[in-house]
């Protein structure tokens, strides 16, 4: 089957320094992952959150299922991400010695047919970071441009 990719966080990596990434699993109800395969999903606004030992997606925007029922999930509800305890534990050993540091979804796929998420460890970009990689991109843009043209 091979991966199909859902939902991208496109503003994150101009928002933010992506210093490391993961490959998480996600729990989710029956109703969530048939929205997620109709690709209702919006994850641009979220990001993730570390409390008890346990690693969590907030603010994940997961459309209500066309054909669900009275039993259809919450759109906006905290989700358990599933990953090691010992990766938990190093991120989260990161984010506490460092304030700047976030946990971000970058991309939102189905993997063989389950469900995963691509979190990454990131620290924000100030206002002369983002100008200096636009004006890095537009170099790049107008290089490639000129070595078409000859």
């Amino acid at each position: 089957m091979g991966i199909k990719i859902i939902a991208t966080n496109r503003k994150a990596h101009h928002e933010y320094f992506i210093l490391e990434t993961l490959e998480a699993g996600i729990e989710l109800t029956g109703t969530e992952i048939k929205s997620i395969r109709a690709q209702k999903v919006n994850i641009n606004d979220s990001y993730c959150h570390i409390r008890r030992g346990e690693c969590f997606l907030i603010n994940a925007h997961i459309s209500k299922y066309k054909e669900g029922n009275l039993n259809n999930h919450d759109e906006l509800r905290d989700r358990k991400l599933l990953l090691h305890k010992i990766e938990i534990r190093k991120w989260y050993n990161k984010l506490k010695l460092e304030s700047s540091l976030t946990l971000i979804p970058l991309k939102l796929y189905l993997n063989n047919g389950l469900c995963k998420v691509e979190v990454a460890l990131c620290k924000g970009k100030k206002l002369y970071d983002k100008r200096e990689s636009l004006k890095q991109k537009d170099i790049e843009r107008k290089t490639i441009k000129n070595t078409i043209i000859k």
